[in-house]
């Protein structure tokens, strides 16, 4: 025993030279790479040497358009002082991921690298080939043992396994999934002011969004309701997908079972009859005719300016999108889930679908110096503590909380003032701890806000399944980037569903999809699962 535990602090060591050395000679380009004074803060991840020291590192993950975290900044100061560790974040769009990517993509090529960041779009297997990204493997037990006793074991198993470098090595930390997050949400003070029941059936959904069309449920005196809709690339509108028992993560096709074998639903006859659905909703008006227009900003400005009667989004996040309804339009809305509705042929075959595995959340680069590194890893550690996540979620005070009797109560969210944070509650949490942190941050005002996102959160879990295609690596897309990238799918779709394309082109699609590398990646895809099922 004594010496497999010796051998393996060799190797640690090794390693960890070894980084040193390859990342040495890559002198920062960011002034947030550079140590600043002591705060006297206790290291809790092992390392002794720089226990006093704040050392700053570039973060990079997930901005809705919140102002960047810069050095001596409120967020700066309120997370230097929870963490131990300097948080610098620059301002960087997301925009559905597209924006986020671009920018990252241009950072990593002009050697400037973030410490620590969100991979995007399996980006991390190519950065994990290449050596750009860190091997966490050793180092997470070392420095960051809060975080790899956080993540179960069997979770961290299947990403070895997924380690595109073959070697069984760990390069991202993932999120955990014990609850999903994404539903159809449908606006009930709508149906309630038509005299409507809740759709069940597909025939009773039509007959509902021609409502909204045509009987002014916003009560404005003009026909400007947009029934439902989504973003462009046919993203954020699962909902008319679901129905038809099509897998789906916020609008990007995935993997599960369909004619008994593992397929991409994307070139399922499922997605053939969704597809001819949902133009056919487009063609009557029922949908928004600019949903492949839409960016982030532009569909859920729709949603807050009291426009959209049914939309797909997360089910706890409704508290947001109420508040902006009654700040913008004075409107006490109701906002709750829309059941999977049935389609016809496929009764009972429709789903939410959800992955416990996570996407990757986190990497760390390899191109820094041991002391940054060490601290990227302390970031990782004491963002994993969750006894820290309410004071995370709550942020600074009189930027995004205030203190009412005692008790830290959300400030309405505020783009212009408020800074980006982290959130590691959504990346690992559990569905009892969000319903912890809605209900303590309401006040008595706006708790009926808080109350409808709690019961959003629950009611949709009766919808989901996790589908076979959860924890699929994306290396089995190695060489075939326009297939990963979706590239022929957003073509096809977009053009079926607004009527340039009949829906007969839907067979030269699949048949595109396959000669393109279809047949390799599925190939890769049905082996892989042959190993795990």
């Amino acid at each position: 025993m004594f010496r497999r535990k010796t051998l393996l602090v060799m190797m640690c060591l090794v390693i960890v030279v070894g980084l040193i050395a390859a990342c040495s000679s890559n002198s920062s380009n960011s002034s947030s790479k550079n140590a600043t004074s002591s705060n006297g803060s206790s290291n809790t991840s092992g390392q002794t040497d720089a226990a006093d020291k704040i050392v700053d590192i570039e973060v990079w993950n997930g901005n809705t358009g919140f102002k960047a975290v810069e050095k001596g900044s409120p967020m700066y100061n309120f997370l230097a002082e929870l963490l131990g560790v300097g948080f610098i974040s620059p301002y960087v769009e997301w925009n559905g991921g597209t924006d986020y990517l671009n920018a990252l993509n241009a950072r990593i090529a002009a050697g400037e690298m973030p410490n620590v960041f969100l991979p995007y779009n399996g980006n991390e297997a190519e950065l994990a080939r290449n050596g750009a990204i860190a091997d966490l493997t050793d180092l997470l037990p070392l420095y960051a043992p809060k975080l790899w006793e956080l993540i179960p074991e069997e979770v961290w198993n299947i990403v070895k396994a997924n380690d595109p470098t073959g070697q069984g090595r760990i390069y991202w930390v993932p999120g955990i999934k014990s609850y999903e997050k994404t539903t159809g949400l449908i606006r009930k003070d709508w149906l309630d002011a038509l005299g409507l029941e809740m759709p069940t059936t597909q025939e009773e959904y039509v007959n509902v969004l021609r409502a909204f069309k045509e009987q002014d449920p916003n009560g404005n005196g003009v026909a400007d309701e947009i029934p439902t809709g989504g973003r462009e690339n046919a993203r954020w509108m699962d909902h008319l997908f679901n129905q038809y028992g099509i897998a789906m993560v916020e609008g990007f096709p995935d993997w599960d079972i369909y004619d008994g074998e593992l397929t991409f639903s994307a070139v399922s006859s499922n997605m053939k009859d969704a597809l001819a659905f949902i133009a056919q909703l487009y063609k009557e008006g029922l949908m928004d005719q600019e949903t492949f227009l839409n960016d982030k900003a532009t569909w859920d400005g729709k949603i807050d300016s009291n426009l959209v009667g049914n939309y797909f989004h997360w089910g706890q996040g409704a508290y947001e999108h109420l508040e902006k309804l009654e700040l913008g339009s004075g409107v006490k809305a109701e906002i709750t889930v829309l059941p999977v509705i049935e389609a016809p042929g496929y009764e009972g075959k429709g789903f939410i679908t959800t992955k416990q595995l996570g996407n990757p959340e986190w990497v760390v680069s390899a191109q820094q110096d041991e002391e940054h590194l060490i601290a990227s890893l302390k970031f990782l550690n004491e963002i994993a503590d969750e006894s820290k996540w309410y004071d995370i979620y709550m942020g600074v005070e009189g930027m995004h909380h205030e203190v009412v009797d005692g008790k830290k109560v959300k400030l309405p969210e505020d783009k212009s003032t408020q800074q980006n944070s982290v959130s590691p509650f959504y990346q690992w949490g559990s569905m009892e701890f969000q319903e912890q942190m809605l209900l303590d941050s309401a006040s008595e005002e706006n708790k009926w806000r808080y109350d409808q996102s709690v019961q959003n959160m629950k009611e949709l879990q009766q919808y989901v399944k996790v589908i076979a295609g959860d924890g699929l690596p994306s290396s089995i897309y190695d060489g075939y980037p326009d297939i990963k990238n979706n590239t022929l799918w957003y073509e096809y779709a977009t053009k079926i569903i607004i009527g340039t394309y009949s829906i007969d082109k839907f067979d030269e699609f699949v048949e595109k999809w396959y000669k393109s590398g279809g047949n390799v990646v599925t190939e890769r895809a049905r082996e892989w699962y042959a190993k795990v099922k």
